[in-house]
Parts: C-alpha cells; structure tokens; sequence
C-alpha cells in the first residue's frame, strides 16, 4: 500500500556563517552613572589591569619561549648582557 514517495526537507543553506568563527559576543553592561560608582569601576578596571599584567609576565618567565609575552627569558638574557661588561670592545 504504496501512499507516495518520502517528503524530504529543503537542504539548509550553506550561506550560514559557522558559529565557531570567532569569540562570543559578551554580555553588555550598562556603565554606572553615580560618581561613586564611576569612581569604583575605574578603580576595579585599574587594578584588574595590573593583575593581568602580573600573570602574563610570571607565565612568560615560567614558559621563556613565548616571543609574544614580555619579560621571558629572551628578555632577561637581554638585561644581563647589558649589566655584564667583563670582555668585550668598549672604546671610549
């Protein structure tokens, strides 16, 4: 008792962007309009900033092959070399 063939869905559109492109947008925040919150979310961005600076510099001392981050060992090697004047040609 044949009623007919299968009824298929209309293929999706490849002009779909993959979701996985790129990062997620975040969450908007409305910025604080009182002075003392204005106040207080400067000084949190302030010293979220230095934490951060913190932690990227200590991974770049623990990883040293990162180019990207400052204060590795390339960068030591550096200031070392300019402290050490034992040999060398220094004409003056």
């Amino acid at each position: 008792m044949a009623q007919g063939e299968i009824k298929k869905k209309p293929a999706a559109s490849s002009s779909k962007r993959p979701t996985a492109l790129g990062p997620k947008r975040g969450a908007r925040q409305i910025a604080p309009k009182k002075p003392a919150l204005v106040k207080q979310a400067k000084m949190t961005k302030k010293l979220s900033a230095g934490l951060i600076a913190k932690t990227e510099r200590s991974l770049a001392e623990r990883a040293g092959h990162l180019e990207l981050l400052a204060g590795g060992k390339k960068d030591k090697k550096k200031e070392n070399g300019k402290n050490n004047d034992k040999g060398g040609n220094n004409k003056k």
